[in-house]
């Protein structure tokens, strides 16, 4: 929960709809402001209106390493900005997704990262302690 009198904002990226509105109703319920992109576009020109404290961001869109591609140009424009990394990947294909290893985090430059399907206390966990709440 938000301890400010204004609520921090959080940019949700998921090009499912049904995640989005999940996610924007347990965050607006946590004292969050949200706004919502379904896709990498969409996205980079929220950031510019929106200028969100947070971002959650699907891995794989538009194309399967849209979500790569736009955490990576997040994090080379805005380095302070905190990014949590959604994924199905695990689910859909039984291979265990995270970056651990140096070399992996040098490319994958997520703050967090949670597998789909997420519970809400996870969201809201992670967002309070990057925004450090």
């Amino acid at each position: 929960m938000t301890t400010t009198n204004t609520p921090k904002t959080v940019l949700i990226v998921d090009d499912d709809p049904d995640f989005r509105l999940q996610q924007e109703l347990t965050l607006r319920a946590a004292g969050y402001a949200v706004t919502a992109a379904a896709s990498a576009a969409e996205a980079r020109a929220a950031l510019v209106a929106a200028r969100p404290d947070a971002v959650i961001l699907d891995l794989m869109m538009e194309e399967s390493d849209a979500g790569f591609t736009l955490c990576y140009q997040i994090k080379k424009q805005h380095p302070a900005l905190p990014v949590i990394m959604v994924t199905s990947v695990q689910r859909e294909t039984d291979i265990e997704f995270d970056a651990t290893t140096p070399e992996e985090r040098r490319w994958v430059k997520a703050d967090r990262f949670l597998a789909k399907p997420v519970r809400p206390e996870q969201i809201t966990t992670a967002l309070a302690k990057l925004l450090k709440e």
